[in-house]
């Protein structure tokens, strides 16, 4: 049972207090409160009061101490349990205070707060599924309850579903107009949807509301750069951090934008921001330094190791000759599906499958950290193409395999991993290229995944021959590439293996392209005999396969 109130005149004290919290004069509720728990020290629910308050005021540490206390002499408090919970996860102790907001739910099953709270204590150990559950039941327990909308409108934008995601948000702001929060994430929801316009208008009402938002500010730039204002993005980024110099999500995507516009030499520096993004992996930790390129290296042992995608380190373990060159021994580590491939590449190399033992090295460099460890500016790309091979062996069994050729044969790839942070922006539906496989060509798709929505438009495409099952590894990717008189991709990971044989490839880039392509360019210093086919236009994939036809006519008549 609850310890009992304080009586007589301490009782219109205690209102008071209640009042002034609720109406949010939060620091005349703690002197209030704290009065009172002097002459009350033993009251749980005055504990619980003041705790709370100065959980609300910011003073995570103090308000823990109290609901800490408070707990001792009564633990079966629902919203101490569940306001201490809060704390502990500023505190990064997610699986203590899970335990606590399930306590205190266990005590009162319709606790909105505390369902709210393990919602957003689940969702951020990516256990979505449950998180929608308890947001759910936060709704069900209060309708009206705007931050439970917002929140559970933020794990189905994770989950892709977008509608529902942007319904959610506007229920959020029809209880609160002035929720900034859900303004922010109608932003975001508007611009994965493609409505920028209506996205960046939502950002701006919730910086109008709050101009210090950094995360406001962040996904404003991202609008801006989906519409290529490449300038207001630059000198936004630069107000916002301002405001947070050490946001690590802000400075590493004005990296990408530096290196967007070809400014390598602030843009390698600043990628390194990417190990303090939120939601950024830790670097991997040796005892071995970690190598830049500040010192020679001549006579050591560098190991190269993988991070982020297949394509970045297609793209990027090009500079293992490099540091060759300059004297070094190298072991290069790879992603399983990389290494027959990655074998293939002339130079001394040492090559271990990613997870098995290292051999002996004396310093290492992310594959990611290359392009700044060699200083590496627009016109010093190592463009040199190529510089990876196709296994004759494995060429001779897809002959075979293939057969005669009676047409020109073109390597297709038109959609990637959905995975991908930007999977919707550059693949595209198997059934826009019906122009295309009109052609009077032989069409072979070169991924190893189709879509359910793609496998039922093959169906009508039978010029489109799949090799799924036959696709072990990107080895063997790359010697049916290398099969092909074209190869065209989307920009995926196929489209480097392809770009690195030194293949004939097309890629197909939206309007506002990964910072690896530069800007408005139709080659690539990067892979020198690569064609890059752009958007004209925000979601414009009609002009590119239009002029993608032509472009094939024109190649093989």
């Amino acid at each position: 049972m609850k310890p009992a109130k304080p009586s007589g005149a301490s009782e219109a004290q205690l209102a008071h207090a209640d009042a002034l919290m609720r109406d949010g004069f939060l620091a005349e509720a703690a002197e209030a409160y704290a009065r009172l728990v002097r002459r009350f020290p033993a009251n749980a629910r005055l504990l619980t009061a003041l705790g709370t308050v100065h959980l609300r005021m910011g003073n995570l540490r103090e308000g823990d101490r109290v609901l800490a206390r408070s707990l001792q002499l009564a633990p079966h408090q629902p919203e101490a349990l569940a306001n201490r919970a809060i704390a502990l996860v500023q505190f990064g102790r997610a699986a203590e205070a899970e335990a606590l907001l399930r306590r205190a739910l266990q005590l009162r099953p319709d606790h909105a707060e505390a369902h709210n709270s393990l919602g957003n204590v689940l969702r951020g150990m990516d256990r979505d599924d449950e998180a929608r559950a308890h947001f759910e039941q936060a709704l069900l327990a209060r309708p009206g309850y705007a931050e439970a909308w917002n929140n559970l409108g933020t794990v189905l934008l994770r989950a892709r579903e977008l509608d529902a995601a942007l319904g959610h948000f506007r229920r959020a702001l029809a209880l609160q107009p002035d929720y900034a929060d859900a303004l922010n994430n109608l932003g975001v929801g508007l611009s994965h949807s493609g409505r920028y316009d209506e996205a960046l208008a939502s950002l701006d009402r919730a910086l109008q509301l709050r101009p210090s938002f950094v995360d406001a500010h962040h996904n404003r730039f991202i609008v801006l750069l989906a519409q290529m204002r490449v300038d207001e993005a630059l000198a936004g980024y630069d107000r916002a951090l301002a405001l947070d110099p050490e946001h690590g999500d802000l400075q590493f995507n004005k990296s990408l934008v530096e290196l967007l516009v070809g400014d390598y030499e602030n843009g390698w520096k600043r990628y390194e921001w990417r190990w303090k993004r939120a939601a950024s992996p830790a670097p991997r930790s040796f005892a071995q330094p970690l190598w830049l390129g500040e010192t020679p290296i001549a006579g050591k042992t560098l190991l190269i190791h993988p991070e982020q995608g297949l394509g970045d380190y297609v793209q990027f373990c090009r500079y293992a000759r490099l540091a060759a060159e300059q004297g070094a021994r190298v072991v290069l580590e790879a992603p399983a599906p990389l290494v027959r491939l990655v074998r293939t590449m002339s130079g001394d190399f040492t090559v271990v499958k990613q997870g098995d033992p290292l051999p002996p090295f004396d310093c290492h460099c992310p594959v990611m950290s290359l392009a700044l460890a060699f200083g590496t500016v627009v016109e010093t790309i190592p463009g040199q193409v190529p510089y990876l091979f196709a296994d004759d062996a494995l060429r001779r069994a897809w002959r075979e395999r293939l057969g005669a050729k009676t047409r020109p044969r073109v390597g297709l790839v038109w959609s990637g991993s959905t995975g991908h942070a930007n999977d919707f922006n550059r693949s595209v539906a198997l059934e826009m290229l019906a122009p295309v496989l009109a052609l009077p060509l032989e069409f072979h798709a070169l991924q190893k995944e189709i879509r359910p929505a793609d496998a039922r438009a093959l169906q009508r495409f039978e010029q489109l021959r799949t090799h799924c099952d036959e696709l072990g590894d990107f080895a063997d990717t790359a010697a049916l590439a290398a099969e092909m008189d074209l190869v065209v991709s989307v920009d995926t990971s196929a489209a480097h293996v392809a770009a690195a044989l030194g293949q004939e490839t097309w890629i197909l880039l939206a309007f506002a392209p990964d910072y690896r392509w530069l800007v408005g360019r139709p080659h690539t210093p990067w892979y020198p005999g690569a064609t890059l086919i752009r958007q004209p236009a925000i979601g414009n994939w009609g002009a590119v396969v239009a002029q993608l036809v032509e472009r094939l006519r024109a190649r093989f008549g």
